[in-house]
């Protein structure tokens, strides 16, 4: 397939800038092959029954933006892409010129980070001074926002750019699907028997990467690092034993299921993945997906796509924006129904 077969007209006005009064507060699109329905987030519970399997994905975006100086006094911006260890990362580092192994970027006061190497359009940075990476971030960093959120991180963003069941920090872009969950949302899944389980996929930068080529199958996936746990796979295991059905929260946690099912079987674990689904693909693990409204072009689009029907999907889209649905990472949600033939 062609880039230019995933693009769609979409007035800027309807790019979400700030989230809703209420995470629950959400406009539904339910689009189930042909057919449409407008409904609410709020009203989420009566598309589930009990024994039903939602898959949540419970990474924690980090403050992964930072400003510093070259010792001569250059401004640098880092853009952490991936924690590796206590004290290094690789980063997006954007300078007057190109940083060399050996030199150094002054955070702050008294932290320093040092370039040990290029990898691709990465860096492998180490940080010095004591604080753990994680430390250093928290303190220094700030939220690093979509590109197309235009205003500069404010307090309402760090709460709300982030789920309310994160505790697996290392992303540097939310799982936006699940900001729309509150704490009284999830009791009525619990309540109604629906079994939580996560995964946790750790969201890179190179989300936002524009596809740059337009036969899509020589587009090249970043990599993101994933975990299974073995409760999820049990959860799964049973779902699919006693007739419930399992629900990907977000783009995420369909990516790290399907990747750990590349074999056949879903397996726990972790490990790295560039999957990168388009139409065609044919789903192991997923039967149902909630999800945000994704940019046009992008390998996001591609995958719901691929899901829910590429000329489903390019019928839903026009109706979104008709309708006056709120796009992006702040804006409504779609819960589609896998139709991939179609």
């Amino acid at each position: 397939m062609r880039l230019s077969d995933f693009d769609y007209p979409l007035p800027e006005e309807l790019i979400a800038q700030f989230p809703a009064a209420e995470r629950t507060a959400s406009r539904l699109l339910h689009v189930d092959g042909a057919h449409l329905a407008d409904r609410m987030f709020a009203e989420l519970p009566e598309f589930l029954r009990p024994g039903d399997v939602l898959v949540f994905n419970d990474t924690r975006v980090i403050k992964a933006r930072l400003y510093g100086q070259k010792p001569t006094g250059g401004q640098v911006e880092v853009l952490v892409e991936r924690i590796l260890n206590d004290h290094d990362a690789l980063a997006f580092v954007r300078a007057s010129k190109t940083p060399k192994p050996g030199s150094r970027i002054v955070i702050g006061d008294s932290v320093e980070f040092e370039m040990l190497a290029r990898q691709g359009d990465l860096f492998r940075l180490r940080c010095h001074g004591g604080d753990s990476l994680l430390e250093v971030l928290e303190r220094h960093g700030r939220l690093p926002l979509p590109p197309y959120i235009a205003h500069a991180p404010e307090t309402l963003d760090e709460a709300r750019y982030q789920t309310v069941y994160a505790s697996q920090p290392g992303a540097v872009a939310a799982p936006t699907a699940g900001l729309h969950f509150d704490e009284a949302m999830l009791a009525r899944l619990d309540a109604l028997g629906v079994t939580r389980a996560t995964v946790t996929l750790h969201v890179g930068a190179g989300t936002f990467q524009p596809v740059r080529v337009e036969n899509i199958a020589e587009h090249r996936m970043h990599s993101e690092r994933f975990f299974i746990p073995e409760a999820t796979v049990a959860a799964i295991r049973e779902a699919r034993e006693t007739g419930g059905r399992i629900l990907a929260v977000g783009t995420t946690s369909l990516r790290a299921l399907e990747s750990a099912a590349r074999d056949g079987e879903l397996q726990a674990g972790e490990g790295d993945t560039n999957l990168f689904i388009t139409p065609g693909y044919r789903f192991r693990v997923v039967e149902r997906l909630l999800t945000n409204f994704h940019l046009p072009k992008s390998t996001l689009l591609m995958l719901v796509s691929a899901f829910g029907g590429h000329d489903h999907l390019r019928a839903a889209y026009a109706h979104a924006v008709a309708a006056r649905y709120r796009f992006f990472s702040y804006g409504d949600a779609m819960l589609i129904e896998n139709a991939p033939a179609a």
